[in-house]
């Protein structure tokens, strides 16, 4: 069910979205997420400051924001619409701080111009890669439910999109001994966090506007 299909059809659907989201099936699938998002960003942190990779750095911080979001998204699922539309705001504005952090990143990294190591750059980023990948998969069938929900779902298929992005720039890096494709990657990387962030913030400003009015 889609965000707008809740606007259209009024608050038994939010009575529908707590039903789904409290189910065990979905908090087994949120926690999954987390254990596999907090490994992730242990191995990237690691690899990206080894590397001197600001892609993978901006993926690690990433893993760290999903892993704090889906802890955020647990503790709220079984309360109404107005705590999990909260839960989505604050998950949405860390997006566009993770966006303006990770741009400012990439604007400090292009001053400096040193290339990264791309071997470690596509190793981690594959691995990264299935994580994310599995993550998808597993929220893939609650990606069409309220703001919050949305959330969980967008910051899975930025992250997958993202490191596809990584391992194209590790090959880029190779090929041409340069910084550029490692620093073009984290831009994409920080303008999909803040158009995701947005994309969740209206959503959630609009369900907020909803509880508040009945």
């Amino acid at each position: 069910m889609s965000a707008h299909c809740h606007s259209e059809h009024g608050h038994d659907h939010g009575h529908e979205h707590l039903s789904a989201t409290d189910s065990p099936r979905y908090r087994r699938v949120l926690w999954a997420a987390l254990a596999l998002n907090a490994a992730m960003f242990a191995v990237e942190i690691g690899a990206g400051f080894r590397s001197g990779s600001v892609s993978l750095l901006a993926d690690a911080i990433d893993f760290f924001s999903d892993s704090a979001n889906y802890a955020v998204t647990l503790a709220v699922l079984s309360m109404g619409l107005a705590w999990r539309a909260r839960a989505a705001m604050f998950k949405g504005l860390s997006m566009l701080v993770l966006g303006g952090f990770v741009a400012g990143k990439t604007l400090w990294a292009l001053a400096q111009g040193v290339p990264p190591e791309a071997m470690t750059m596509g190793v981690v980023g594959f691995l990264a890669l299935l994580a994310n990948l599995a993550s998808a998969g597993l929220l893939y069938a609650f990606r069409e439910g309220d703001a919050n929900m949305r959330s969980v779902w967008l910051c899975s298929r930025n992250d997958a999109i993202g490191n596809v992005a990584v391992m194209l720039a590790a090959l880029g890096v190779f090929g041409t001994g340069s910084a550029w494709p490692d620093l073009a990657v984290a831009a994409v990387m920080a303008w999909l966090a803040l158009s995701g962030g947005w994309t969740v913030v209206r959503l959630a400003r609009g369900e907020l506007a909803r509880t508040a009015a009945a």
